[in-house]
């Protein structure tokens, strides 16, 4: 019996090269036009990768990572048996991680769209991933990086914290980080509980940091390697 068709995929990939970095590079320009080409990818983002587990001013140029969202999954793996960009990345990677996500909960809105379709359908006990997005606005920015990235290195070692990188479109002022944690209990504890997150939050609306932001939360479907 095949499996019924999943309607809005979510899907982050996470592309790590040792060589091809020049390559990796140019595809942030580059590979934007085969992407909006593809049938059935209705939002994507090219992301570079910070060089922290959270926001960070150094980037990692041996890291990217690609954000999409699919009609349904027959769309996501044509891309991935068909594409010839997707080919060459298996091609020029050391390692691609594809991580398929459920939308169950979420606010705010990325270039004025709202990407996903929350599900209140969910496993508490399972995994949950987590994307935090941010447009700084410029007048804020010196006062944004001498409060955050000290506070999002913390969920490295946090209980219940599995992994998390920081993602964005521009350095300095589009800023997002990707996280898993254990379960929602374990993410919840961080969000609500550590004191250092929580004033940052209160600075955050106090302070009026962000032009734009948005709050995602996922159940983690699946998390395997592809080469």
């Amino acid at each position: 019996m095949e499996s019924p068709t999943i309607v809005k995929e979510t899907v982050l990939y996470i592309f790590q090269f040792e060589e091809n970095k020049y390559w990796a590079f140019k595809q942030m320009r580059l590979a934007f036009e085969p992407l909006t080409q593809l049938p059935g990818l209705v939002f994507f983002k090219l992301l570079g990768c910070g060089g922290g587990n959270g926001f960070s001013l150094w980037p990692d140029f041996g890291t990217y990572a690609l954000l999409t969202v699919w009609k349904n999954n027959e769309n996501r793996i044509a891309f991935e048996e068909k594409s010839a960009l997707f080919q060459e990345y298996l091609k020029k990677t050391k390692n691609i991680r594809r991580l398929v996500l459920k939308p169950i909960h979420g606010h705010g809105t990325w270039d004025a769209k709202s990407p996903f379709e929350y599900s209140n359908s969910y496993d508490k006990t399972k995994p949950v991933a987590v994307i935090t997005r941010a447009s700084i606005r410029t007048k804020k920015l010196f006062e944004f990086w001498w409060k955050v990235p000290g506070v999002s290195k913390r969920v490295k070692g946090f209980k219940g914290a599995e992994f998390s990188i920081g993602i964005g479109e521009l350095p300095i002022i589009e800023q997002a980080t990707f996280s898993i944690w254990k379960n929602e209990e374990a993410m919840k504890s961080f969000a609500y509980e550590d004191e250092d997150h929580k004033k940052v939050i209160e600075l955050t609306r106090k302070r009026n940091w962000y032009g734009e932001e948005m709050f995602a939360r996922f159940q983690l479907i699946s998390d395997n390697h592809l080469n």
